[in-house]
């Protein structure tokens, strides 16, 4: 039998709304080389690396009356060019029209028939750049051999200087210059996916009524259940004993997104970090809060002393156990623990927001050992794209009731990286908004910057660009601190 999904992976399908698709998303920006970059390089490039992500060749299909999970099957019309696609914009295309065009990009839910992510080469941006936009579906990111497809298109140098270097030096990936012959499975027949489940199912009675509840809709218990992965999680979820603020933030959302891109330099955290002795993600949130704090002003929104905002943050952990030296591409694991932060929105000084953030993660972060970059690098190549979707997939199975956004922030490598020769400036990502949410912000730090994605519902966040702009505000509030 083809592999069934896990407990939780099928629980992201069934979660799956018209309003809240499960996919995640990210936006690279890349500088044209001399060679070259179009839509035929990049189809190349992914025929050539697919075969380091076997699951991006495969599509769900589920068991009849729902007597057992889904499983994984070989997509044996599986046609690359469907998934990789081609668009541009109206030279010479600005930010507002990149961010127009993801946010719309992103508002379509994946094909279910097809293997479930799409990629998109975004052409005529102004200074002759070019962009790449990643959906995958978060069953797709299992938790354990994670790899996103915007991880292994990317090398840490170009073609030329590979062709240069002394023999044994290469690219991150090196899987070769021409694509490898594939031989889909058969898929197996209703009667034998039938089989299967009932043979399952003799073996463990029980399964037979938890598919059917979980089938049914009460997917939010089935993840709860069965997410031994996230077991602080959702014992922390359990354990909640407020309910979260009242925000502008959780409303009923619609079936659309708006978009919103902030840049920032990596080293201006750092300085804050080493005035305030803090860590760079305490910066992180108390800008955050700050920018929070001015768009709730912005908006005539009641704001108090005491006001806050309680913000659910996947962070990137390691245990006792793990040895990042030794660890390999594909090996991420679950290593991902969720924290709830009140940003203090009401406190008017920086200094003192910034206070109240890092004493919030000490006390979470104490039994915690948190993965630093170049542990993170070394673990999985360029790893945010995988963190930000394990993250995503961590607060689509909390209750929303304790929270009121999301915010995952992943260090990436701070050295450049290409595709086909093709460097790689920025890259935001797009993190999946959860039901009654109306913001998801996801950053990444890389090669010297820092870069944020504001996803927002089209209807209940009109001014998300004005919160991405307050958040060079918030960090120059800190930065000003500093002696």
């Amino acid at each position: 039998m083809p592999p069934r999904l896990s407990p939780l992976d099928a629980s992201f399908l069934y979660l799956e709304q018209p309003t809240t698709p499960m996919h995640v998303g990210a936006v690279s920006i890349f500088e044209r080389p001399p060679s070259g970059f179009d839509y035929d390089t990049l189809v190349g490039l992914i025929e050539q690396r697919i075969a380091l992500v076997p699951r991006y060749r495969q599509k769900v299909r589920h068991v009849p009356a729902n007597l057992a999970r889904p499983v994984w099957v070989d997509d044996v019309d599986f046609d690359v060019a469907y998934h990789v696609r081609r668009s541009a914009l109206p030279k010479p295309g600005s930010d507002d029209q990149l961010t127009e065009l993801v946010a719309r990009l992103m508002s379509r839910p994946l094909d279910p028939t097809r293997p479930l992510w799409e990629m998109y080469l975004v052409e005529g941006l102004e200074r002759g750049r070019s962009a790449i936009l990643t959906k995958t579906h978060q069953a797709m990111v299992d938790g354990i051999s994670a790899i996103d497809i915007g991880q292994v298109i990317l090398d840490i140098s170009t073609p030329e200087e590979d062709a240069a270097a002394p023999k044994g030096r290469g690219g991150a990936r090196g899987p070769g210059t021409h694509p490898e012959l594939w031989m889909p499975r058969p898929e197996p027949t209703d009667v034998e996916l039938v089989m299967g489940a009932v043979a399952e199912a003799v073996a463990r009675p029980g399964l037979v009524v938890e598919n059917a509840v979980a089938a049914a809709g009460d997917a939010v218990a089935t993840v709860g259940k069965v997410a031994s992965g996230f077991g602080q999680l959702f014992s922390m979820a359990r354990t909640a004993s407020r309910r979260a603020p009242g925000t502008p933030l959780n409303v009923d959302i619609s079936t659309q997104r708006r978009f919103a891109i902030a840049r920032t330099e990596l080293e201006d955290y750092r300085r804050v970090r080493a005035a305030h002795g803090c860590t760079v993600n305490d910066v992180v949130l108390s800008v955050v809060a700050g920018a929070l704090r001015d768009w709730l002003l912005s908006r005539g929104e009641p704001v108090r002393s005491g006001s806050s905002v309680r913000a659910m943050v996947p962070l990137s952990v390691r245990g006792e156990a793990d040895v990042p030296s030794t660890a390999t591409a594909g090996s991420l694991g679950n290593r991902v623990s969720s924290f709830i932060v009140d940003l203090p929105v009401g406190e008017p000084s920086p200094v003192v927001r910034l206070h109240h953030v890092t004493h919030a993660m000490r006390e979470h972060t104490a039994s915690a050992h948190s993965v630093g970059a170049d542990t993170l690098v070394r673990i999985g190549g360029f790893a945010p794209p995988t963190l930000h979707a394990l993250g995503a997939r961590a607060a689509s199975g909390m209750s929303k009731r304790i929270f009121n956004l999301v915010v995952t922030n992943v260090p990436g490598p701070q050295f450049p990286l290409y595709a086909a020769g093709a460097r790689m400036l920025e890259m935001f990502p797009v993190v999946p908004l959860a039901k009654g949410q109306a913001l998801a912000i996801g950053l990444t730090s890389y090669d010297g910057g820092v870069y944020y994605g504001f996803n927002g519902d089209r209807d209940a966040m009109p001014d998300v660009e004005v919160l991405a702009g307050l958040v060079d505000e918030a960090l120059d509030e800190l930065v000003g601190t500093v002696s």
